[in-house]
């Protein structure tokens, strides 16, 4: 069974020294569970990065996704949120989520863009990632709520 796996890295969330850089495409990352996530009239099949290195590999390296696939990640606590696009392939949209569920904001990121995404809240506890504009076509904006709630996928990072 072939692992989807996916790009980005969170800056700012780590010690540098606390994970191996996920540059090769080659390098594996235990299997992710699944959740379907429902947002307004939206349904999102997503990957559950619960691990540092599955946080750490994000979508690196995947060359397509399926129209309504995306990741959800765990962050290790409520914070001001740092994303990048290192060696991610193809275009995302991201939402940074309260500790509720409820979507902050929504940012579109290039591929292979190593600029950071930064979150202009610091009430950040997960963040979504699907493709380009996946939110806008969907109708999704801020102040929406995710079901079931992110709390419930799974414990925060340690």
């Amino acid at each position: 069974m072939k692992t989807r796996i996916l790009v980005v890295a969170l800056l700012g969330l780590f010690a540098p020294t606390s994970l191996p850089a996920q540059t090769n495409p080659t390098d594996t990352v235990e299997p992710m569970a699944k959740v379907t996530l429902h947002i307004g009239k939206a349904s999102l099949t997503t990957e559950i990065a619960a691990t540092g290195a599955q946080e750490e590999r994000g979508l690196m390296f995947v060359t397509k996704m399926p129209d309504n696939n995306g990741m959800i990640f765990l962050l290790p606590k409520v914070t001001t949120a740092t994303f990048w696009m290192k060696n991610t392939l193809i275009p995302l949209s991201i939402a940074f989520i309260d500790k509720n569920g409820v979507i902050l904001e929504i940012h579109d990121m290039k591929a292979l863009d190593e600029t950071i995404t930064r979150s202009d809240s610091d009430q950040v506890a997960y963040a979504l990632e699907t493709n380009l504009h996946w939110f806008a076509l969907n109708g999704i904006k801020p102040g929406d709520k995710i079901d079931p709630p992110p709390a419930t996928l799974g414990p925060p990072l340690p």
